[in-house]
């Protein structure tokens, strides 16, 4: 039998066997002694999180934690606003076991800005609960950890920055990058879940025939689930945003049309409507969702269809979900 002596070849293949072990897209081994992906991997680099408390990246984050990080900035008018209310659905999903047994960090790409003060004002406008921080630091600092983390893109404007997140197990090694506008429930899964219990064999063989059926998903409101309910329900009152049920009624179809496809400009215009909104809503900006007319017209079709009296159609609210199989993951365009 063949042995591999040559020590260019033992390289080689250490470094083959190593490199799968992080932020791979699924599960990944257990990271073994003397892995690279520990301390010596990780900057120490010192961080604020919104109550002005630094922390130490490697021992304070993320070290022997199960963890979810992400990027953002305060001043984001696009997918930002979206990926911190999609992130306070997964942290409802998990309930009190953020801050105890998982924790969140989403930090700032704007330092400049981003004080302590600021982020605190933006996670008490999204109602992010305790477990979840907000971190700020200096901007070498976090690019290098970007870096680190396989979230950064060179060349990249900030307002481009990726919209991937990162959850991982640093105690195992085990590390999955993940969209930040995931199914909730699916994310909430994955760090409450399989990031603890990877290991554990499956001893159960359900066979597909004993799978459920999937219902029909009206397009409009499939669209509404991916790309509205963030932020709002139809029915079920304000959360992020204001309570959708009969919005078509109330207001100018030509405006909603408008409001929807380009928000931001409407802002930029003062539009006294708009700007009455944006101030009664803590100042949350309505995210440009690059939506095209048809997609404009199904959101609309679906919110008259959803406002309609109790018992003519089912009105989605938070808790409400489609299966995740029908309703596939849709990051906004950029």
């Amino acid at each position: 039998m063949k042995t591999f002596t040559d020590p260019r070849v033992m390289r080689a293949l250490l470094l083959l066997l190593t490199t799968g072990l992080m932020l791979s897209g699924g599960p990944t081994a257990a990271a073994p002694a003397g892995s690279p992906w520990g301390a010596g991997y990780f900057p120490n680099v010192t961080l604020v999180n919104q109550d002005g408390k630094p922390l130490r990246f490697y021992d304070d984050v993320i070290k022997d934690k199960v963890v979810l990080i992400n990027f953002i900035f305060v001043g984001c008018g696009n997918a930002c606003p979206l990926e911190t209310a999609n992130l306070r659905k997964v942290q409802e999903a998990l309930g009190d076991r953020v801050g105890r047994d998982i924790f969140m960090y989403s930090i700032s790409i704007d330092p400049e800005h981003d004080t302590p003060v600021a982020l605190k004002e933006y996670a008490e406008k999204f109602k992010a609960g305790p477990g979840w921080q907000f971190l700020t630091g200096k901007a070498e600092d976090i690019t290098l950890l970007r870096k680190k983390l396989g979230l950064y893109r060179e060349g990249e404007a900030r307002a481009d920055h990726t919209a991937s997140l990162i959850v991982g197990n640093e105690a195992t090694g085990q590390w999955r990058k993940r969209s930040a506008f995931d199914n909730p429930k699916v994310l909430a899964a994955v760090l409450g879940d399989d990031l603890f219990n990877y290991r554990r064999a499956n001893t159960s063989r359900k066979s597909y025939a004993d799978a459920p059926r999937i219902k029909h998903v009206d397009p409009g409101e499939d669209l509404f689930r991916r790309r509205c309910q963030a932020c709002h329900t139809i029915g079920a009152g304000d959360t992020v945003g204001p309570d959708l049920r009969g919005v078509v009624a109330k207001r100018d179809r030509a405006w909603l049309s408008r409001w929807l496809k380009e928000p931001d400009q409407m802002l930029a215009e003062k539009d006294p409507t708009a700007m009455d909104l944006y101030a009664r809503y803590k100042q949350v900006q309505m995210p440009n969702l690059k939506l095209s007319d048809s997609e404009v017209q199904l959101l609309i079709g679906y919110m008259e269809t959803a406002s309609r009296p109790a018992g003519e159609v089912k009105q989605p609210g938070p808790k409400d979900e489609v299966d995740p199989r029908a309703s596939p993951t849709a990051v906004p365009r950029r």
